[in-house]
C-alpha cells in the first residue's frame, strides 16, 4: 500500500492521504473476492474487438443483449474473442456517453444476466464514463438539493477567467446554469449541457469512481476504457488538458486495480495528435493500450489519395516504449472519424479531399471551438466504407478499399478493433442523421436480427462481402504467432503507393511480410531473390517478384 499511498500524496493534499487510504483499502477487501470467478487471461494474435453497442440488434422477445449474443455467436464465434460493449448504462443523451445510473444495466438492453452470458462466450470491454456524467444523474440532482455527501462534486464557475485557454472538442460554452435549492449554479460541461464534469479535486469523487471500476471487474470487464480521460482535471491558466494530475489519477486508478485484478488493462480514450497519446503510456505505469487515432483518417486519405508516402513516415515513427504495453488500432467507430490527429501530418488541401469526399458521399462535418474564437474540423462523421467510395461515389471501390483497410488495421502492430457497422458491411444511415439531427447517427444504426442476417446470407451483397473477407482475414492472422500485439514490427518505405508492414514473432523467429497496393493500377515488388515466401490467403509461392493488382494486397510468410 506504501506505492499507492505516494501516489495519494502526488495528487492529494497531506491532510487528505490518510482518510483516502483508508477509503482505498477498504475498496479493496471489498472487492478482492468478487472477481475470483472471472477469467485471467494475456493478449495473443487470436485476439481481435469488436466494437458495438448493446442495442445494436433488436428481435421480438429477447432483450437486445441477448439478440446481439446470439448474433456474434452464430457469426463471429471463432474470429471475434472480445467485445466492447459501448455503454450500456442508463443514459440521458449521447447514445449512452451521460450516465444517469454506472450500477445498472440500461432495461432497454438487458440486465447484468445478459452481461454474464456474453462474458461466457467473449472477453468483455467496459466503457467507464469517469470525466462526467449526466445532468439527470442521482448524483448531479443531490449536488442541486445541497447535499452535503455531493458538496463539490462538480466544478462551479462564476466567469472564464483563468480558463481562456482551454481545449475544446465542442463548439457548445464550456459551462451552463442549472436552478439548485440554493439559486442557481453555473457547472463546467466540456461535451454538452447534460454532461457535467465531475470534479476531482474532491477526493470523495475520485473513491466513488474507483468502486465503480473495481465494480466493472467485478461484473466481467476484462479491459476497462477511461473514456475522455485528457479532461479530468482542470486548473486555472492551462489548457486543462492533459495535465499533469490527470496521469496521477491514472497510476492511482492502475495501482488499485492491480490489488484487485492483476490481469485486467486499462484503454486511455484521447483523441489527440500522436505524441499526446501515447503519453498515456507513462512510463509504463499508466495505460496498457492507447487508442492510434491517428491511422483512421492517415489510412482514408491514403487510399483515397492513391499515396502511402504519409502514411509510412508517420508509421516508420511509431514506437512501443514499453514491455506489455500496445496500441489500439481502429479505423472505425461509434463517433466520427477524428481528423486533429492529422493536423500536422496532412496540410489544408489534403485534409480537404478527406472532408469533400465525406460530404460527396452524404457525410458531415463537426467541428471544434478555438481559443481565439475561430472554429475548426474536429471529426468527419461518415461511415468508412461510405467514405472510401471516393469522390466517384463508386460501391465497387469502397467494398474493395474497405477490405484492404481492414488488412492494414490487421497487420498494424498492436490489437485491432473493428467496429460492428465495418465488420457487417453497412453504409452511411442518412435517414438517422436526418430524423435525430445528431451527425454521429450517420454511423449508428440498429438493425432488426432478422433483416440483418437475411442481408449478410445474400450472395454477393455488400455486407455477404465484406464480411466474408475480413473474417478470410481474421481465420488466418489468428494463426500467425507475427501478429501478436506486443511482436515486433518494420514499416519500410513506400514505392508507388505501396505500403508494407513486417512482422516478427517475439523470439524472432518466424518473419511476416504484407504489402498493400492503394492504387488503381498494377504495381510490382521486387523481393530477395535468396528467400521464398508463401502467400497466407491464397497458398501460393513466390520468389524473386509479386504482382499486386489494383487494391490487391498479400500477406507473406517467410518459409526459408
Amino acid at each position: 500500500m506504501k506505492a499507492i499511498q505516494q501516489e495519494i500524496a502526488a495528487i492529494y493534499s497531506s491532510g487528505q492521504v490518510e482518510n483516502m487510504l483508508k477509503s482505498i483499502r477498504d475498496l479493496i477487501e471489498k472487492y478482492q473476492n468478487k472477481t475470483i470467478h472471472v477469467n485471467r487471461f494475456e493478449l495473443s494474435e487470436k485476439d481481435v474487438v469488436l466494437i458495438t453497442y448493446g442495442d445494436q440488434v433488436y428481435n421480438k422477445g429477447e432483450t437486445k443483449l441477448a439478440t446481439l449474443n446470439k448474433l456474434l455467436k452464430e457469426q463471429l464465434s471463432n474470429e471475434i474473442s472480445i467485445v466492447h460493449i459501448l455503454p450500456f448504462y442508463p443514459s440521458s443523451s449521447d447514445d449512452g456517453f451521460s450516465v444517469i445510473n454506472y450500477y445498472k444495466v440500461d432495461p432497454a438492453m438487458g440486465s447484468w444476466k445478459d452481461i454474464e452470458s456474453l462474458s461466457k462466450d467473449f472477453i468483455l470491454l467496459f466503457d467507464a464514463v469517469i470525466n462526467h456524467n449526466s445532468s439527470q444523474s442521482g448524483w448531479f440532482k443531490k449536488y442541486l438539493e445541497n447535499d452535503s455527501d455531493y458538496k463539490d462534486y462538480y466544478i462551479e464557475l462564476t466567469n472564464n477567467e483563468g480558463f481562456e485557454d482551454v481545449v475544446r472538442p465542442r463548439t457548445s460554452p464550456l459551462s451552463h446554469t442549472f436552478e439548485s435549492h440554493n439559486g442557481s449554479k453555473t457547472v463546467w460541461t466540456t461535451f454538452s449541457h447534460d454532461q457535467v464534469d465531475l470534479n476531482y479535486s474532491n477526493p470523495h469523487v475520485f473513491i466513488q469512481v474507483l468502486d465503480i471500476l473495481l465494480f466493472y471487474i467485478s461484473e466481467g470487464a476484462r479491459i476497462i476504457r477511461l473514456d475522455a480521460v485528457g479532461f479530468m482535471w482542470k486548473e486555472k491558466d492551462t489548457n486543462c488538458l492533459h495535465l499533469p494530475k490527470t496521469h496521477q489519477l491514472i497510476k492511482l486508478m492502475r495501482k488499485v486495480i492491480e490489488k484487485v485484478d492483476d490481469s485486467v488493462l486499462l484503454l486511455t480514450e484521447t483523441n489527440v495528435p500522436h505524441e499526446e497519446n501515447i503519453s498515456y503510456f507513462g512510463q509504463g505505469n499508466e495505460a496498457d493500450m492507447v487508442y492510434n487515432f491517428t491511422l483512421p483518417p492517415l489510412l482514408a486519405y491514403s487510399l483515397l489519395s492513391q499515396d502511402a508516402s504519409k502514411l509510412t513516415t508517420w508509421a516508420q515513427s511509431l514506437e512501443v516504449p514499453y514491455k506489455k504495453v500496445c496500441f489500439f488500432n481502429f479505423l472505425a467507430s461509434h463517433d466520427g472519424i477524428g481528423v486533429r490527429p492529422v493536423v500536422d501530418i496532412l496540410n489544408e488541401n489534403e485534409l480537404t479531399i478527406l472532408i469533400k469526399t465525406a460530404e460527396v458521399n452524404g457525410g458531415k462535418v463537426s467541428y471544434k471551438s478555438n481559443p481565439n474564437g475561430t472554429k475548426t474540423p474536429y471529426e468527419i462523421n461518415c461511415n468508412y466504407l461510405s467514405l472510401l467510395r471516393g469522390e466517384e461515389n463508386n460501391l465497387e471501390l469502397g467494398i474493395k478499399r474497405t477490405i484492404l483497410a481492414h488488412a492494414v488495421l490487421l497487420a498494424m502492430p498492436g490489437l485491432p478493433a473493428i467496429y460492428f457497422h465495418s465488420i457487417f458491411g453497412s453504409e452511411n444511415d442518412i435517414e438517422g442523421m436526418k430524423t435525430s439531427g445528431i451527425n454521429r447517427r450517420i454511423n449508428r444504426q440498429k438493425s432488426n436480427y432478422d433483416e440483418l442476417v437475411a442481408s449478410i446470407n445474400q450472395s454477393n451483397s455488400t455486407r455477404n462481402r465484406v464480411l466474408s473477407a475480413i473474417k478470410k482475414l481474421l481465420q488466418v492472422r489468428s494463426t500467425e504467432k507475427a501478429f501478436n500485439p506486443y511482436a515486433p514490427f518494420l514499416i519500410r518505405e513506400s514505392v508507388n503507393g505501396v505500403f508494407n508492414i513486417t512482422r516478427l514473432d517475439r523470439e524472432g523467429k518466424e518473419k511476416l511480410c504484407t504489402y498493400f497496393n492503394f492504387t488503381l493500377t498494377e504495381k510490382h515488388v521486387v523481393l530477395d531473390k535468396r528467400i521464398t515466401c508463401i502467400d497466407l490467403l491464397k497458398s501460393e509461392t513466390f520468389t524473386g517478384k509479386i504482382k499486386l493488382k489494383p487494391l490487391e494486397f498479400k500477406w507473406l510468410k517467410i518459409t526459408d
